[in-house]
């Protein structure tokens, strides 16, 4: 089975559906999370999906550009995927935001 490279901090559309109750759906942008040590070698990639709607006051809510417009990276809604849900390469986060997220992240699970 072939593994397609993909790198951490990229953004890609995914299509997220089959969901359940409050999880995020739709086909939509996601940021992937998972390190590149597992990117390179699994079908799987572990993603935060990324929604318009504000929700600043929220910690694990991570404020990105995104085609010049401010998205959310919902880091409380880690999920892993298949690489074929994703579709299209969008960009990579910026330095800041990458920050940002290792940070939050940091602060998630310590």
């Amino acid at each position: 089975m072939k593994i397609c490279v993909m790198k951490q901090f990229e953004i890609y559309i995914a299509n997220l559906n089959p969901t359940i109750g409050t999880e995020i759906n739709k086909t939509r942008p996601v940021v992937i999370i998972s390190p590149d040590e597992m990117n390179n070698f699994l079908n799987t990639v572990i993603i935060a999906p990324i929604t318009s709607k504000v929700h600043s006051k929220i910690p694990t809510r991570i404020e990105i550009q995104l085609n010049g417009n401010i998205n959310y990276m919902v880091l409380d809604q880690l999920r892993t995927l298949d690489k074929s849900r994703l579709y299209k390469y969008v960009s990579d986060l910026s330095e800041d935001e990458i920050e940002n997220v290792k940070n939050s992240l940091i602060e998630m699970f310590s």
